[in-house]
């Protein structure tokens, strides 16, 4: 039996739940994030759709590309007055590119200039670097910023050290997200999962420096690092520096991704004293997902990295494209850029820090009551992710409540809840009953 969450949050750390989110959210010196008004909201939509081109309009005729289909979306509809996602959703900009370095298509310069404040929000605001010290862009997911991060450093590596794509290796856990090995086979690259320990999903650093190491040995020179902030199944959070101090220890070249998909909404918020920001130098890119916490649309991911990177996957050829193109998507609908600033400047920073606080205590309500029921289970601290062993929960239970399990197809070992905006108390009150039921039925048989 491991140690549950409850006791590490009392030994390691305190509780968010326990202190005021308006108070944690003051003490960030916010450079870009406020919470604005539904009315200046709407008017700045408004006004960034009148600076792109009008395909209803105005006269353009080397684009391929319109509005949308007007006898299938309406854009005349009365309700689009009072709904600028809905409204750029039709008018259907193209934001191919990355706006934060050199030029990008100027017919769509109004909503551009959108994409460019949710990133300063974002990479200065949230993960702390210096304003202008950064490029990125909003991607379809983070799946792709992940492929877009490891296609970056075997570039980097190749282009700017002379590396052999047989030199170049990734290593991440066995949590990782499966994007990694999705890219790893994309671009020929070898990846080395890394094992962690069962019951607190921790690396093992003996063995991580011994497989460094082995590594080495067999010709690898240049190390692609993903860190993850919040894994997939567990929530679980890496420490950076597990990996780079055994690197920089044997004088290895490496470049460390922060993979926030899951958590980079959450984790930042709830733990006031994270390190795993731009502040921390050896950070090179961040991935953060805005489907999933911040209840963006479904395809819409954010990448984030240094100064002077992505410039290691510039398509020379596609010269057509003003400021030609740095991503791995290529188009994209300028609709999810909306969706993010929308949502993030509809909170503002105090508004979100608030929202994150109650979802902890959601979390820490789920935990205690699995104390009580002495069932085993992981939870991340500063996560809303609980992960229960399948031993404690009957498949018809779990089917019920929707659980997802770590293995579909395979011997499931655990099931997992995640606490999202939708999940409340009573939720979990009446799935904590059917579960104390169910064991005491089993007690008594």
């Amino acid at each position: 039996m491991f140690q549950k969450p409850s006791a590490l949050l009392a030994n390691n750390c305190h509780v968010l739940c326990a202190s005021n989110p308006v108070v944690l959210a003051k003490n960030y010196k916010m450079r870009y994030w406020t919470k604005k008004s539904k009315e200046e909201l709407q008017s700045k939509i408004q006004l960034a759709l009148a600076e792109n081109i009008n395909f209803s309009q105005d006269i353009s005729l080397g684009y391929p590309a319109s509005k949308l289909d007007g006898k299938v979306f309406y854009d005349d509809a009365p309700f689009l007055k009072e709904a600028p996602i809905l409204q750029t959703f039709v008018a259907n900009p193209n934001h191919i590119g990355c706006h934060t370095l050199g030029d990008s298509e100027n017919v769509f310069s109004g909503t551009h200039a959108i994409e460019r404040e949710v990133l300063n929000v974002l990479a200065v605001d949230v993960f702390k670097a210096t304003p202008h010290s950064f490029d990125g862009y909003i991607s379809p997911g983070g799946t792709e910023a992940n492929i877009q991060a490891l296609w970056m450093y075997r570039n980097f590596f190749i282009y700017q050290k002379g590396a052999k794509t047989n030199e170049i290796v990734i290593i991440a856990s066995e949590d990782t997200h499966y994007s990694i090995p999705k890219g790893a086979n994309l671009l020929q690259l070898d990846w080395i999962k890394m094992p962690v320990d069962p019951e607190t999903r921790v690396l093992n650093k003996i063995i991580l420096e011994n497989k460094i190491l082995e590594a080495q040995r067999n010709g690898k020179k240049y190390f692609i690092i993903v860190a993850n902030m919040g894994t997939t199944m567990f929530g679980s959070v890496d420490n950076p520096d597990d990996y780079t101090t055994i690197l920089e220890k044997h004088q290895l070249e490496y470049k460390l991704h922060i993979d926030g998909a899951y958590g980079g909404f959450v984790y930042p918020f709830s733990n006031e004293q994270s390190k795993i920001n731009f502040q921390n130098p050896n950070i090179s890119s961040i991935t953060i997902d805005a489907h999933k916490m911040l209840q963006a649309p479904y395809g819409t991911g954010v990448f984030i990295c240094r100064k002077g990177l992505i410039e290691n996957v510039l398509t020379k050829e596609a010269a057509y494209v003003e400021g030609m193109d740095l991503t791995l998507c290529g188009s994209r609908s300028g609709a999810n850029a909306i969706a993010v600033w929308m949502i993030l400047f509809t909170y503002g920073p105090n508004g979100w820090f608030e929202k994150i606080s109650v979802l902890q205590m959601r979390t820490q309500f789920l935990c205690n009551e699995l104390d009580r029921l002495n069932i085993a289970y992981f939870r991340e601290p500063y996560m809303n992710i609980v992960t229960i062993k399948s031993e404690h929960i009957p498949r018809e239970l779990a089917m019920k409540y929707h659980l997802v399990p770590e293995q579909h197809h395979q011997q499931n070992d655990w099931y997992k809840i995640v606490v999202m905006h939708h999940v409340e108390v009573q939720h979990l009150t009446t799935f904590i009953g059917e579960l104390k039921e169910l064991h005491a039925c089993l007690k008594e048989n």
